[in-house]
């Protein structure tokens, strides 16, 4: 079964395509804000392929807007299915991660949170690929940019 686009295209569609864009940036951003790399952070040991701090907020903005639409897809197809249940609870351990790190400054219940979004974010690729390949893809960066997350998030932690 395929996603069709003809329910993607009403203006009711891209009302809650804003909203969607806008909870999904707006909540990330002001989570960002809250949890920016302190002295803490910066004291820790890291990785050699660690990036440079100013990297994170271009690269979350431009996953955030992709997390957006692809939720956003699901939601118009079916707002109560197992792929907007994978997409919900992605989004709340995304949201989970930077205060358990960078507030709570808890390197290994911070690494646990990200292996279940690692899995999570599997999930949601695998349950709507048949369904919407496009809402699928759209997690594709995201699921190789917390891959890097996660494995940095593990060497940090080996690390110190």
């Amino acid at each position: 079964m395929s996603a069709t686009t003809t329910h993607h295209q009403t203006p009711r569609s891209w009302i809650v395509l804003g909203a969607f864009l806008l909870v999904v940036i707006g909540v990330g951003a002001l989570i960002g804000t809250q949890s920016i790399p302190g002295t803490w952070y910066e004291s820790l040991t890291k990785p050699p392929f660690n990036p440079p701090n100013w990297i994170f907020g271009p690269v979350w903005f431009t996953l955030y807007v992709l997390i957006a639409i692809s939720g956003w897809r699901m939601f118009m197809d079916n707002p109560t299915g197992t792929p907007m249940k994978l997409w919900y609870a992605q989004m709340a351990l995304n949201w989970a991660w930077s205060p358990v790190w960078f507030v709570a400054q808890l390197i290994w219940p911070a690494f646990a949170i990200i292996v279940l979004l690692w899995l999570t974010i599997v999930g949601f690729i695998l349950v709507t690929w048949k369904r919407d390949r496009l809402a699928a893809s759209l997690f594709v960066p995201y699921l190789a940019w917390v891959s890097f997350a996660s494995v940095l998030n593990l060497s940090i932690g080996l690390l110190n």
